[in-house]
Parts: structure tokens; sequence; C-alpha cells
């Protein structure tokens, strides 16, 4: 089959970090909604957001990984039963982004992370100022944990930990800390090759 590459010669991607919520222009073309089979709306779990994504179906071309990776994204962001709380998960994932350049990752976890702490300023100064920003503890210290975990693995160390200990998280929010910072860390970097940022239609 020949793969279809698209191109946007008259369309300008964004090229600020911003809440606003913001399209995705694929360089693949995605599968048709009509053409998903009944495997790749499973992995989709069948949620309308995700089938009307242009990200999604071209993920589609690869069901069983995308089951996988729809699943982890769900535990990380949606499990909090124990552990880190909701804003700080994206908090986590908004630090990775803004460190790696994703500004569609940006803004869909930024949006989160306001909705769910009602700190609009302090994310919106994560997304202007960049990960240096001071947001206060204990938002410092997850976002200092995420950017070593982004930067390169290797940089995160005990040092993190204490500080993320000293703010007043426990074993399961720390380890919701590197997941969160570690999986979009991957999830960026398989955005950011697969299309670009849009302005909204």
């Amino acid at each position: 089959m020949t793969e279809h590459i698209i191109s946007y010669p008259d369309r300008t991607p964004p090229t600020r970090f911003t809440q606003a919520e913001l399209g995705w222009e694929p360089w693949l073309e995605p599968l048709a909604i009509d053409a998903l089979d009944d495997r790749q709306r499973a992995a989709l779990q069948n949620e309308s957001f995700r089938i009307a994504s242009p990200y999604f179906r071209v993920l589609a071309r690869d069901p069983a990984i995308l089951d996988a990776r729809t699943r982890t994204d769900k535990d990380i962001f949606y499990n909090t039963n124990a552990g880190l709380p909701r804003p700080e998960r994206e908090l986590a994932a908004v630090a990775a982004s803004r460190l790696n350049g994703c500004i569609f990752c940006a803004s869909v976890h930024a949006r989160f992370a306001t909705a769910h702490s009602k700190r609009s300023a302090d994310v919106q100064r994560l997304l202007d100022d960049g990960v240096s920003a001071d947001v206060g503890e204990p938002w410092n210290a997850i976002v200092a944990a995420s950017v070593a975990l982004t930067t390169t693995p290797v940089s995160f160390g005990p040092r993190h930990i204490e500080r993320l200990r000293e703010a007043g998280l426990d074993d399961l929010a720390i380890a919701d800390v590197i997941h969160g910072a570690a999986f979009f860390n991957w999830a960026n970097r398989l955005m950011l090759s697969l299309g670009q940022p849009a302005a909204p239609l």
C-alpha cells in the first residue's frame, strides 16, 4: 500500500505555547473514520474524541501498540485512587512537553492542569517562561524531576526523589511523577515526528 504524505505549504503552525485549544495536522494520511475495523476501534476504546482525532487514527494503523498506549495513558492520568492528584500528573506532562517543544501536547495538558488545579497563572507562567519558571513547591519539585527525566533519564536521581519527598510526596506520588513525565517524553517525540500543531479550523 502506498502511503500518502501530506504537506501544508500555506499553513503556518503555531510557534507559541498556549492553553488555547489547537488542531493537529498529520504528515501521514490518517485512516478514515469509516475505515476503522473493530480491532482499531477497540484500541481507541470506542471513544468519540479519540476516533475523531487524526493523530489517533494515524496510530490506529498498529492497533496492538495503540491499545497498549491508550491503556497506559488512561492509567497514568485517570487512575487517581492513590498517589499524585490529577493536577500534578498533568503538570508532569506539561513540563516534559514544554521542554521537548511539543506545543500541541503542552496545550492539552496545560488546560487539564488549569481545570483541575485552578492555577491558570502558574500554568501559563510555565508555558511562557519555560521549565525554570518558579511555580512554588511542590510544583517546582515536580517540574525539576520531570525535566531531569526528559533531558536524559540518568539525570534523574536521589536528589530529585529527596526534593519530592521534602515537598510532601509519598512513594506512590513519586512513581506517578515518573510515569507521567516518562510517558510524555516518549509521546512528545512520537507526535513531533508524525505531524505539526495547527490553529483550529
